[in-house]
């Protein structure tokens, strides 16, 4: 089976089907559920892609504007996504997008030195992986793949086809069967340990408005002045909306960074929620050529938790 053929067997993957496994603190996503739902896309496999588009753009009717909720925008459509069916199974994650011919878009803008940045999230906002998969000449990105937990993923897209000004964000979702382990939810993290490093989380989270988010980079309890520049910039921060995890572009401040250029032990973003509630956040920094994540956990200023109450702990 060539491997447009195969991208094409693979869906969005029922989300539903995760509601109660992550009230509680273990369970069991079974593989059969993955190998029942691919068996029931076996028959779309030899659909041209124009057809494939065209069902994208229904199934997203109705979808808010906010980027990162839809698999359908501004004439893109981002194709089922093939990857590992379960933990620890060794593979390939394969996507294409589709142009308004519901051709595979083969040309891009190259955005923060890369053509596509790739976001892979649990819908829980653990297993955050930020990477940049590589482009074949018949537009099929692809990069070497495993899964370390089970659980229902979001994979971002984010890119910007050539010639336009502005980004397009996509995102298709993913079931990955094993043993299933829900990670602990607090209203806020503004801390984070991460490969010997903590970082803290300064500011607030604003609503309607523009806000600073200050990153600070400490190793040992000494601030760290080493911080190099990663992807065109001192750092980078993906904001994505607890619940729904609508994805919020987020821009760093000050002047792009020169090769061999250093920072620290702060970095600062500029941000704005679209919505009271509670954030998720990534924050991504390099020293000495090596990249770490750190995630926190925000609660708009004022506002309300996803659980529907006050969040006495925002500033």
């Amino acid at each position: 089976m060539n491997t447009p053929a195969r991208l094409g067997i693979y869906g969005a993957c029922l989300v539903a089907a995760f509601g109660a496994a992550f009230a509680i603190s273990s369970a069991i996503v079974p593989a059969e559920a993955a190998a029942e739902h691919s068996a029931a896309l076996e028959s779309e496999h030899g659909e041209e892609h124009g057809s494939a588009a065209a069902e994208s753009v229904e199934a997203v009717a109705g979808s808010a504007a906010l980027p990162g909720l839809s698999l359908s925008s501004d004439g893109y459509a981002l194709q089922p996504v093939h990857a590992p069916g379960s933990v620890g199974e060794d593979g390939t994650l394969e996507f294409v997008i589709l142009n308004e011919s519901g051709k595979a878009l083969t040309e891009y803008e190259v955005d923060h030195e890369k053509e596509l940045h790739l976001i892979v999230v649990r819908s829980d906002g653990a297993q955050f992986r930020h990477v940049h998969p590589t482009m074949a000449t018949d537009g099929i990105w692809s990069i070497p793949w495993e899964w370390e937990a089970a659980g229902s993923y979001r994979a971002f897209a984010d890119f910007v086809p050539q010639g336009s000004q502005s980004g397009v964000t996509l995102s298709r979702t993913l079931l990955v069967s094993g043993q299933l382990e829900p990670a602990a939810r607090t209203p806020e993290i503004r801390q984070a340990e991460i490969d010997g490093y903590t970082v803290n989380l300064k500011g607030d989270l604003g609503v309607g408005g523009e806000s600073t988010l200050t990153a600070e980079v400490l190793r040992d309890g000494v601030p760290v002045t080493e911080i190099e520049p990663y992807l065109g910039a001192f750092g980078h921060l993906v904001a994505l909306r607890d619940g729904d995890l609508a994805y919020l572009h987020v821009h760093p401040t000050g002047a792009e960074p020169v090769p061999g250029e250093l920072s620290g032990p702060e970095v600062s973003f500029a941000t704005e929620a679209p919505t009271e509630g509670r954030y998720l956040l990534y924050f991504d920094f390099q020293v000495d050529g090596k990249t770490h994540s750190a995630m926190f956990a925000l609660t708009t200023s004022g506002g309300a938790t996803a659980d529907g109450h006050e969040d006495s702990e925002a500033h």
